[in-house]
């Protein structure tokens, strides 16, 4: 089957660290929230908010806090992309209905949300010749990042997106195969000899690309991601913020 601008522009995905010294057209970052907010939402709740973030010294801290990220100061944009209960728990009220009371249900939904907002948000951009990355390391120290864009109980920043345009020509990362992640009717786990030719091919990927070239595989890679990111404080700030309660 041939495959729409879409759908190749979607293959084509790749994060972007280093940008020119050029800012976004006017009008054109707008543009892109309203894109995001095409996106599917649970009940049409829109439980998600975006923080544009302009002022050098609020880059800065956000980028000490998640952990040395240098493109979140020198990209042309940076955005916080929040979950937010808070303009729900006033629309209850409004309706009678009383307040939120921290169900993980809802909670789960503003997650979700977000994260389908954002996606909408990057593919976007990446139609009109602009690059980004996600920023997870904001969830290092959470705190500090909404202390630093005050954000107020039952909103919670989950990840920021940098984005500008590109001054890097980074590599396509080859996928899990189709196998792994497509199962018919029931449940198959991957065999272990297709994990291990992923493997295989993620090492020859790493060795021979142009930049930050290493010796690594995707079960290594994945293992240290996970087992080095349980930001165990994670929860309690959550919960400090009115998610996740019951």
């Amino acid at each position: 089957m041939k495959l729409t601008e879409t759908q190749r522009l979607q293959l084509e995905h790749r994060s972007v660290r280093r940008f020119l010294d050029k800012p976004l057209a006017e009008g054109q970052l707008e543009a892109l929230i309203r894109c995001g907010q095409g996106a599917s939402t649970s009940s049409f709740i829109q439980a998600y908010s975006v923080v544009r973030v302009t002022e050098t010294e609020a880059r800065a801290t956000i980028a000490e806090a998640a952990g040395g990220q240098v493109w979140i100061e020198r990209a042309a944009e940076f955005l916080v992309f929040c979950a937010d209960l808070a303009r729900l728990d006033a629309a209850c009220q409004r309706a009678g209905k009383g307040p939120l009371e921290g169900f993980t249900e809802h909670s789960l939904a503003a997650f979700v949300d977000v994260a389908l907002m954002a996606q909408n948000v990057m593919l976007a951009a990446e139609s009109q010749g602009l690059g980004g990355v996600f920023i997870g390391g904001i969830r290092n120290d959470p705190q500090t990042v909404a202390d630093v864009l005050q954000l107020p109980e039952l909103v919670a920043p989950m990840f920021g997106m940098c984005l500008g345009w590109p001054d890097q020509n980074t590599e396509v990362k080859p996928r899990l195969p189709l196998e792994c992640v497509l199962h018919q009717d029931l449940y198959q786990a991957a065999s272990p000899s297709r994990v291990a030719a992923y493997d295989q091919q993620m090492s020859d990927y790493y060795a021979a690309r142009g930049q930050n070239a290493r010796l690594d595989d995707w079960s290594g890679a994945a293992a240290r991601a996970l087992q080095g990111k349980k930001r165990e404080h994670l929860l309690g700030f959550l919960r400090s913020r009115g998610f996740l309660l019951r």
